[in-house]
């Protein structure tokens, strides 16, 4: 039952730091209108990939995960 709680505590804070990050996200500047990012808008389409932007962040947010789950 422990290791239960334990998963559950882990989801909780996680998601109340991706509820956090999705908050603030507008208040970053620039942030989803780099360079890299890949915008196609047509009269009936509209195609949207943050490459730059995913590139930036997938790196970040990896340091990030593996120094708060380092295992000794």
């Amino acid at each position: 039952m422990f290791s239960i709680g334990k998963i559950l505590v882990f989801l909780g804070i996680f998601m109340i730091l991706f509820g956090l990050f999705f908050m603030l996200a507008g208040k970053i500047p620039h942030l989803g209108k780099l360079p890299g990012d890949i915008a196609i808008h047509t009269k009936r389409f509209h195609f949207y990939f943050p490459l730059a932007t995913s590139l930036i962040i997938s790196p970040l947010l990896t340091i990030i995960i593996n120094v708060v789950f380092r295992h000794k």
